[in-house]
Formats: C-alpha cells, sequence, structure tokens
C-alpha cells in the first residue's frame, strides 16, 4: 500500500513539478476542504470567484461549506469582455486583506495568468491556492501556464482533462505539507482507495508521455474549432471563444434557456450541461447558457472536420427547438459517426505504464 502510494506520490511531483503532494483526496471539493483547514480558521475572509461568474461551489457558495464557514468576497469578470477583472480582484484585496486568495474556476474558458494572482497575494499578505481541476491536463501537457511556481496551495480532480480516476489531488510547498496531510487524514477523510490512488498513479505515468502532450493540444484544436462553428452560425460564446477545453454558449440567441436547451441536444444524442453565464439575468435552474466541453470527443479521435459537423448539428438542433422529427434525424446520424470513433477498450496490458 504504501509503495503505490509512493509511487504516486512521485509522478505527481515530476508532472508538475511541485514540492510536495498528496494523493489521498476522494474528490476535488474535499481537496480544497482540507486546504481551508490547513490555513484557515473560522471567520477569516478568503477571495474566491463568484459562482454565477465562472466559479465553484467550493470557492464561498453560501449553502457550500466554504461559504459556511468562511468570509467568502467574491470577484468576477468584466461585464464587457468576460474576462477577469483585476481592477476589481486588486480592489477588493486590498480593502478586504484576505488570508487566502483561489484562483481557478469550473466554468472559465480563457487562460488563467496565475503570476497575476501571486503577484496580488503577495501585496496583500495573502496565501495563493489555485483550483485547477477543470485544466489540469492542459497544465500537464504544457499547453496551460502552471499555477505551481507561484501557488501555496493547488488542488484538482484527476478525472477531468487529466483523464484519470474520479478523485483528487493537492500540491503544495513543503513548509505547508504536514498541515495538509492532517487535514486530509483525519481532518476530511478516513482511509484511502488504494485501487483509486494506484489508478492516479496510472494517470500521472500516461499524462507524462508525447501522446499525453498531443492529447491535450488536440483538444484545444478541437474546442476552437468547435467554438468558432458555433459562433459562425450566430450563437454568442461567453469571452468571444476559448482558451482551453469548455466553452460557455449563450443560448437566449435562439429564444432558449439552459434548461431546454440541455434537454433538446439530450435528445440528440449530445450531452452538455446548463449553465449560468456571467451577468445572467436568468434563473440558476433554468440558466441561459450551456457548457460544452472536448475532452470525450477528443479521446475518441475526433478531429476538426467532426467539431464542424457537431457544431453544426448544435446550433440546427438549437435553432428548431421544437421539431422532434429532426432531433431524431441528427441523433441517428450521430450514431452512424461514432460508429468510426469507438470508446477507447481497456488495454490488453493495462499496467505497462506502471
Amino acid at each position: 500500500v504504501d509503495v503505490v502510494e509512493s509511487i504516486a506520490i512521485d509522478r505527481a511531483k515530476e508532472l508538475f513539478g511541485a514540492e510536495a503532494a498528496n494523493v489521498q483526496p476522494h474528490s476535488g471539493s474535499q481537496a480544497n476542504a482540507a486546504v481551508y483547514l490547513s490555513c484557515l480558521e473560522v471567520g477569516d475572509t478568503v477571495l474566491g470567484l463568484d459562482l454565477a461568474q465562472g466559479g465553484h461551489l467550493t470557492h464561498g457558495m453560501k449553502l457550500n461549506m466554504s461559504g459556511r464557514l468562511y468570509n467568502f468576497v467574491n470577484y468576477g469578470v468584466d461585464e464587457v469582455n468576460h474576462r477577469l477583472d483585476f481592477d476589481q480582484i486588486v480592489k477588493l484585496a486590498r480593502e478586504h486583506k484576505p488570508k487566502l486568495i483561489v484562483a481557478g474556476a469550473s466554468a472559465y474558458p480563457r487562460e488563467i495568468p496565475h503570476d497575476r494572482f501571486k503577484e496580488i497575494a503577495d501585496e496583500v499578505g495573502a496565501k495563493l491556492m489555485v483550483d485547477m481541476a477543470h485544466y489540469a491536463g492542459l497544465v500537464a501537457a504544457k499547453i496551460h501556464n502552471s499555477p505551481v511556481p507561484y501557488a501555496d496551495y493547488v488542488t484538482t480532480t484527476t478525472h477531468k482533462t487529466l483523464r484519470g480516476p474520479r478523485s483528487g489531488l493537492i500540491m503544495c510547498k513543503d513548509e505547508h505539507l504536514k498541515l495538509v496531510n492532517r487535514n486530509v487524514f483525519p481532518g476530511t477523510q478516513g482511509g484511502p482507495l488504494m485501487h483509486v490512488v494506484a489508478a492516479k498513479a496510472i494517470c500521472f505515468a500516461e499524462a507524462m508521455t508525447e501522446e499525453y502532450a498531443a492529447y491535450g493540444q488536440a483538444v484545444v484544436d478541437n474546442a476552437k474549432t468547435l467554438a468558432d462553428t458555433l459562433m459562425s452560425c450566430g450563437l454568442r460564446l461567453v469571452s468571444g471563444g476559448t482558451d482551453n477545453h469548455l466553452m460557455l454558449v449563450d443560448v437566449t440567441a435562439v429564444d432558449l434557456g439552459g434548461k431546454k436547451a440541455e434537454a433538446v441536444l439530450d435528445a440528440c444524442g449530445i450531452t452538455v450541461n446548463m449553465n449560468m453565464i456571467p451577468f445572467d439575468q436568468r434563473k440558476p435552474m433554468d440558466p441561459s447558457g450551456i457548457r460544452i466541453g472536448t475532452p470525450a470527443l477528443t479521446t475518441r479521435g475526433m478531429g476538426g472536420d467532426e467539431m464542424k459537423r457537431i457544431g453544426q448539428w448544435i446550433y440546427n438542433a438549437l435553432s428548431d427547438s421544437d421539431n422532434t422529427s429532426l432531433h431524431e434525424s441528427i441523433r441517428t446520424e450521430i450514431r452512424e459517426m461514432v460508429q468510426a470513433f469507438p470508446v477507447p477498450a481497456a488495454a490488453e496490458s493495462p499496467a505497462t505504464v506502471a
């Protein structure tokens, strides 16, 4: 058991260039909770991205433990270009003097400048935590800039762009490791799930290969092609495009809310999720947008031509949202297309990279 965990730790450190790592968290949310317990007291002030503008539940939502235990002050994005509003972030940091600044997002389609957050944290005497759950795989592939040189703590899931098991990871400076370890176990959870830790070790090894770097680039290339296709059809994308694996699409341009758009696309065989967009005028349970990502499509081997077809299908379905015969026709076309891109089967020798 200890050997497997040590291998996973060493590989995480090598992959991301981290000083220290804990591979036991069962999820990204638990990783975040453990970091908070490591550096905060109840009631301490924290700066985090507003959930309605791309943040995560654990970045201070009032119903989440983060918002209930700590005094989160939310920053957001610029109202015009929908990119992080650093003028606002600096102003809030100087005004509230947070003990911790949280960077990272769950629905932000642009690259995050971690060095800028580090400058602000240093100015006000705050520690910096980066939640890179959504784009960790792009960091591993050296496509997105890494937060590791700048942050006191870096948390992530391992199942999104990292393409590993559903789980979590914490990396930190050596000086913080003792408290992080204590606040993972026994602070937030009991025994580790060693089969998942073993899977993480495999995941980290795969992410160090040239093949994985090519996959990461293909994910971003596919996202840009899909985004361009949707915009050429007349749909508006938050921030005008994407730098990473995801995009936020404003579906009000076709007189829909996110809830119906999600259902329409599901009927066509296209899985997305409804999502709020910055400064949304609609309610959270039926917001103005949908969130779309390309990692799964890319894993199946799809490329630019398929992204163009998918983008056109999405627009056609949404712009004729009550036409069930059209939706069934699209579903049939999708079934035919995916025959050439089967879900990758388990390797005959899955431990070859171990």
